[in-house]
């Protein structure tokens, strides 16, 4: 009998591992998961509770004792390594102090592409206790005097190949009295300084902590801009508590000090700032910076530094899958790659051209309260449903009206959850844990990403304008975006951006922009309906160098329909449902069309058989 006992006993032990396998194949990925987010948790509040005030900062400056000579940037031909990183830091700090127009603590705007001197100059700025607005360095005129204010800044410094879009805008910025710097070592035009010259000549000696004493877990730490539905970027504000979470995000991914990171997304940019450079201080990792995305130049990069984790957004993904093969596609020591927007498809391609990649894709957005990691590893979704994290972070699907541009109420006017397998909007309870802080001087934006009596009278939800679906295995897919916003090559566009420059061309006089799907493209591509002035005819060359002068590349409409009138609904809102579904294709529209092609330097009319060589894909988007 005991026997029978202890062979019964051995048995269960040994079947039920393949038992739960079989029914719940996922399971031990879910108890990982869990004790990741524990030891994220214990970390957190360990550091929360730490005085003083422990931040990003001070993370970077344990790292720069604890590994003084290891390589911190990898940059072109040039290699700085921690200690480097931070005495240039000090640096440019120092310089900054002497700045007349500046005090610490005073907010400042970046205004740079990729480059060391972006990670040097915001350390700096962190040291003095200074918040910091990273500008997009693709905006101009309207849009950079705007996204400026938006968040007070006293100062504005600049890259050196950035002089002329300074220019552009130094009558408004001289006016406000904005001290204005440009990292060269000498500039005659009035009103913008030299930097770079002073920062040469600044001690290296540390910043004093008291310079930044007055700093809380609510301050604000960065700006980052969001395409805002009025037509503007809106500036999302992210404060210290959420720069100190997001230090886990490569980390909780298994990034350990070992690792090289390739980081080639713009830092103005959540994916490169905050994921690629932020998290990259928490793992005490060496960064491989690059300038801009190269699809040729991708592999060869991670071959000569040896780089084990990539960043990617779906586009990144396309691009490299999108090149000629190679017979040592697979000859790298990439392990891991982390981002968002990557189609399965594309996915699916990936692996099987470039090797066993682990690929995390994950979902979040610069001013959320939620976020998903795809932990297990499931082709397509951005996630996966899990108790704990659903606890901590209380989210929902509800259903939504798309014609209406709403979520649909019950008869009491409470939102109606999404059961699953349907898509619904994802929409994130507001909560001490998961606060919402909203956007810079926009009171109003603001509002609009609060959702109240979702599921009981006076809750309160952060509206994500995302909409999800979650399937039986409790895995959750991205869907689309809802509203005025569109997504293009990793950027989001706002509509009534577009359409405000394109109206203040001399031909245009109401322009209905929207986004339209291409096969075999993530995200939509922009097109714009419009009408033309009486008296006036549509200049392809002229409508060309007017967005190519005032529109960033991704913002640019790629198509132009000509209407007699813009449709409008009851309520005088510019329809937009018909014109998706007709999309670009002549064979459907009697309205005049025209493509912009960069190599004519114009719109010329889009034909059949050039809508043909685009469907077909010899003609790249």
């Amino acid at each position: 009998m005991e026997m029978f006992i202890i062979s019964v006993i051995l048995a269960t032990i040994l079947i039920t591992p393949f038992a739960l396998k079989t029914l719940s194949p996922y399971l031990w990925m879910d108890i990982l998961y869990f004790g990741d987010l524990l030891r994220i948790f214990v970390r957190f509040v360990s550091r929360r509770r730490r005085r003083p005030l422990f931040f990003v900062l001070d993370r970077f400056l344990e790292q720069a004792a604890a590994l003084p000579h290891k390589p911190f940037i990898v940059f072109e031909n040039e290699i700085y390594s921690y200690t480097h990183t931070d005495k240039r830091s000090n640096q440019v700090a120092n310089a900054l102090r002497a700045q007349r127009g500046y005090r610490a603590g005073d907010t400042v705007a970046l205004f740079m592409g990729n480059e060391p001197a972006f990670l040097f100059t915001w350390l700096a700025l962190a040291k003095l206790g200074s918040p910091v607005a990273l500008l997009n360095h693709n905006i101009r005129t309207k849009s950079l005097l705007h996204c400026f204010n938006c968040c007070k800044a006293k100062v504005l410094i600049a890259a050196s190949e950035l002089k002329d879009a300074v220019e552009d805008v130094l009558p408004s910025l001289t006016e406000q009295g904005v001290t204005v710097l440009l990292m060269t070592k000498h500039c005659d035009t009035p009103g913008i300084e030299s930097f770079s010259d002073k920062v040469d000549e600044a001690p290296d000696t540390p910043l004093p902590q008291s310079l930044r004493s007055h700093i809380t877990f609510k301050s604000p730490a960065v700006y980052i801009y969001t395409s805002g539905t009025t037509g503007l970027p809106k500036a999302a504000v992210v404060n210290q508590n959420r720069l100190l979470t997001a230090l886990a995000v490569l980390a909780s991914n298994g990034v350990t000090p070992s690792d090289v990171i390739y980081l080639n997304l713009p830092l103005y940019h959540t994916a490169g700032f905050i994921v690629g450079f932020i998290g990259s201080i928490e793992t005490g990792s060496t960064i491989i910076l690059k300038r801009k995305f190269s699809a040729s130049q991708f592999w060869d990069d991670c071959r000569k530094h040896s780089v084990t984790v990539i960043q990617y957004i779906g586009e990144v993904m396309r691009y490299l899958c999108s090149t000629s093969k190679r017979e040592n596609d697979k000859d790298h020591k990439v392990r891991l790659a982390i981002g968002n927007g990557v189609r399965a498809d594309v996915w699916r391609e990936f692996l099987s051209r470039f090797g066993n990649i682990q690929v995390r894709e994950f979902y979040a957005s610069t001013e959320g309260n939620v976020g998903f990691i795809n932990y297990a590893g499931k082709i397509g979704a951005i996630g996966r449903v899990h108790f704990l994290h659903r606890k901590l972070f209380p989210y929902t699907l509800v259903k939504y009206d798309t014609e209406r541009d709403e979520p649909i109420r019950d008869a009491n006017g409470l939102c109606v959850e999404s059961p699953k397998g349907e898509t619904g909007l994802l929409v994130s309870k507001i909560t001490d844990i998961a606060p919402f802080v909203g956007y810079a001087q926009s009171e109003e934006q603001t509002e609009r990403k609060r959702l109240r009596d979702v599921l009981k009278k006076g809750d309160l939800y952060f509206n994500s304008g995302d909409l999800m679906r979650i399937d039986e295995d409790n895995f959750i897919y991205f869907q689309d975006r809802v509203g005025d916003t569109f997504r293009w090559k990793g950027e989001n566009v706002a509509t009534t951006e577009v359409s405000d420059i394109l109206t203040i061309s001399d031909c245009l006089k109401e322009a209905n922009v929207y986004g339209v799907q291409v096969p075999g493209h993530e995200g939509r591509i922009g097109m714009a309906a419009v009408t033309v002035e009486e008296g006036a005819q549509f200049d392809g060359s002229q409508m060309y160098s007017h967005v190519v002068s005032y529109l960033p590349s991704y913002a640019r409409p790629r198509f132009i329909r000509i209407q007699n009138a813009v449709e409008v609904t009851g309520t005088f809102k510019q329809m937009k449902m018909k014109l998706v579904e007709e999309s670009f294709d002549p064979g459907r529209i009697q309205d005049p069309l025209y493509v912009l092609v960069d190599n004519e330097k114009a719109y010329i009319p889009l034909t059949a058989p050039v809508y043909s060589s685009i469907i077909s894909g010899n003609i790249k988007l």
